[in-house]
């Protein structure tokens, strides 16, 4: 009987402890990266197209580090698949189209949170600029 009872508490314990955000879920992130080619000023818009190969990052919860890198397929669309639910951020690496970036960079990012298991969370268009 004894037996029973520790392996119900067991079970109980790792019922009820919440999993971080992360792999190990069935939950997917997909989305599109789209590029905008504009001229030197950023006054004209060239040319729009899918950001074939495009890298795709996601941050699980709030670490600081990437916790996965992904290329977009060659219309630009990207999937971050077997997620647990919680809180992602999911960005791209773009040119500065204010200009005021040292760099000349900047990350374009997408905060997103997935609240039941299951769910397929579909992201605004990350546009990169040119």
């Amino acid at each position: 009987m004894k037996k029973f009872a520790f392996i119900g508490v067991i079970l109980s314990f790792l019922v009820a402890c919440d999993k971080p955000e992360g792999e190990g879920g069935n939950c997917t992130i997909k989305g599109m990266a789209w590029i905008e080619d504009w001229n030197g000023s950023y006054t004209q818009l060239l040319a729009e197209y899918p950001a074939a190969d495009a890298e795709v990052y996601i941050i699980y919860g709030n670490e600081t580090a990437v916790g996965d890198r992904i290329r977009a397929n060659f219309n630009g669309a990207f999937e971050f698949k077997y997620l647990r639910k919680g809180k992602y951020k999911v960005y791209v690496y773009s040119k500065d189209k204010t200009l005021q970036s040292p760099s000349g960079q900047v990350a374009v990012v997408k905060e997103i949170e997935i609240k039941n298991d299951g769910d397929t969370f579909n992201t605004d268009t990350l546009v990169i600029y040119e």
